[in-house]
C-alpha cells in the first residue's frame, strides 16, 4: 500500500484554487463504428450523442471489473476509449500520440478562458468535450472538483503545460504529482485500477452498478466498497474485517482516510469495522469530499 501523504500543498492547492497534472501515460484506443466497442464495455453507445463522454466498465468473462474507461464520442462512427493502462482491444492504438493534461480545481475554468475565451469554456458542460485551437478538452476528472483534461499532439504537450502554469499564475495554480493525485480521488471517492479495482470485485461490490447498461447482468455482493475514517485505537476483536484498498492522510480533511471493502451489512456510516492490522475503522459516507457531488458540476467561471 502506497501512502499519499507529503504531498499536502500540491492537494490543497488543488482543493483552493488549482492544480496540473500530467495523464500523458494515458491508453488510447480508437474504434470506428461501435459494434466492437459496445462489445467491450457496458455503457449504450446509442445514447451517447458526439461530444458527449461516459464513464464505463471493461469486465471480465466471471462479471468482475477488469479496468474502468472513459469512452468519447467523436462523430457518428468514431469513438475513443481512455484507460489507465495498456490492453489487447481491437480498436487503433493512439497511445503516446497525444499529451494528456489533467487541469482540476474551483480556478480550473477561469484559467482555461484565458486560452480559449469565456464563452468557449461556459459553454462545455460536464461529461462533454469540445475541440477548440487544436486542443481536445473535457470537462471531467478525478479530484471532486471542477476539472477538464486537455489533449494536444504530443509534441506541443511541454508549450500547453507552460501556458496554463502562466494563466494559473495569479490564480496560485500549482504542477502536481501521482500522490496528490492519489489522494485527491480518494477524498473524492474514484475506485482506482490495481487498487479497488482488483480484479476480483464485480461493479455492484464498487458500487458502480448503474453504468452497466445490460439489464440481463446481475451481480451478488460479497463484500462492499466501503469508506473509512481510521481511529488510533486498536479494535476490538469481535468486529467485521474491513480490508483497506487506499489510504492516505487526507490533507482536507486532517485525518487518516482509506477506501477498502467490508462485509455488506457493515459499511452502513458509523459502523465500527477492525483491520487486518488491528487498528479500528469507522465505515463513512462517499465521497469524503462534496457528498453530494456538486462541484463538478458547478459553474465553470467561480
Amino acid at each position: 500500500m502506497t501512502s499519499c501523504s507529503g504531498h499536502a500543498e500540491e492537494h490543497l492547492a488543488t482543493r483552493s484554487a488549482a492544480g496540473l497534472f500530467d495523464f500523458s501515460f494515458m491508453a488510447l484506443y480508437e474504434f470506428q463504428g461501435k459494434s466492437e466497442l459496445q462489445a467491450l464495455q457496458t455503457r449504450n453507445l446509442d445514447a451517447l450523442a458526439p461530444g458527449q463522454i461516459a464513464y464505463a466498465l471493461l469486465l471480465k468473462e466471471g462479471g468482475a471489473v477488469l479496468i474502468d474507461a472513459t469512452v468519447w464520442r467523436l462523430d457518428e462512427a468514431r469513438f475513443w476509449l481512455f484507460t489507465g493502462k495498456p490492453g489487447r482491444y481491437a480498436g487503433l492504438d493512439r497511445s503516446g500520440q497525444y499529451a494528456i493534461l489533467a487541469l482540476q480545481g474551483p480556478a480550473s475554468g477561469r484559467i482555461l478562458s484565458r486560452l480559449i475565451g469565456r464563452e468557449a469554456v461556459r459553454g462545455l458542460r460536464y461529461f462533454h468535450f469540445m475541440e477548440k485551437d487544436a486542443m481536445v478538452i473535457g470537462r471531467l476528472g478525478f479530484s471532486g472538483e471542477l476539472g477538464y483534461e486537455l489533449l494536444v499532439p504530443a509534441a506541443h504537450g511541454p508549450r500547453l503545460s507552460q501556458a496554463l502554469l502562466e494563466a494559473g499564475r495569479e490564480a496560485g495554480i500549482l504542477q502536481c504529482g501521482w500522490h496528490a493525485a492519489d489522494s485527491l480521488r480518494i477524498e473524492a471517492g474514484y475506485v482506482l485500477f490495481d487498487r479497488e479495482i482488483d480484479g476480483r470485485a464485480n461493479p455492484r461490490e464498487l458500487g458502480l452498478e448503474r453504468l452497466v447498461e445490460a439489464p440481463a447482468l446481475r451481480f451478488a455482493a460479497a463484500r462492499r466498497l466501503v469508506g473509512l475514517e481510521i481511529m488510533a485505537e486498536p479494535a476490538r476483536a469481535d468486529l467485521a474485517l474491513a480490508s483497506v484498498t487506499s489510504e492516505c492522510l487526507s490533507p482536507s480533511l486532517e485525518k487518516r482516510i482509506a477506501l477498502g471493502f467490508a462485509p455488506p451489512d457493515s459499511v452502513r456510516p458509523g459502523t465500527l469495522l477492525r483491520l487486518a492490522d488491528g487498528r479500528a475503522a469507522r465505515a463513512a459516507r462517499l465521497p469524503f469530499h462534496d457528498p453530494e457531488r456538486r462541484l463538478p458540476r458547478g459553474s465553470a467561471l467561480r
